[in-house]
């Protein structure tokens, strides 16, 4: 799987506006939701949050990855932020997050949901790769990151 298969640069927010977690949570889907992607923002927003009180997404290298799964969308969808300013998502290295892809997909669509969150966590641990959208101006730029590192694997 590749993810420039499920994300799309109109689902990319840089920076985001939100200053802790849950609004940005909500803000990526709402973003989601403004460009046609889910069925049902409010059921995918409670499954994120209720995902996130379960244990934190904040993986570590300044990442946090929220998902969940619900009848609020048909397929597996993604939306990337980058905050304007570090947020604490209680990751697991206890730092700050900048980066935080949202995932859902509906219940009884796992294995992809599965894939694609290995697939995030494994270009995450590129140290290049993490610094390149760190330092990323914009939604295209993160795009185009994502794409030319995918491209090299």
């Amino acid at each position: 799987m590749r993810l420039i298969e499920i994300l799309k640069p109109q689902d990319i927010k840089v920076p985001l506006q939100a200053t802790q977690k849950t609004e940005a949570i909500t803000e990526l889907v709402n973003l989601l939701a403004a460009n046609g992607q889910l069925l049902d923002a409010k059921k995918v927003l409670d499954s994120v949050l209720d995902r996130e009180a379960t244990r934190t997404t904040g993986i570590g290298n300044g990442l946090a990855i929220p998902h969940g799964k619900s009848n609020g969308t048909a397929n597996l969808v993604m939306a990337i932020g980058k905050a304007a300013t570090p947020i604490d998502f209680q990751a697991i290295d206890g730092r700050p997050v900048t980066l935080i892809w949202l995932l859902s997909s509906p219940p009884d669509k796992t294995g992809p949901h599965i894939h694609a969150l290995a697939r995030i966590s494994r270009l995450m641990t590129i140290d290049k790769f993490r610094q390149q959208l760190s330092s990323a101006a914009n939604s295209q730029e993160v795009f185009d990151i994502i794409s030319q590192q995918e491209n090299a694997l």
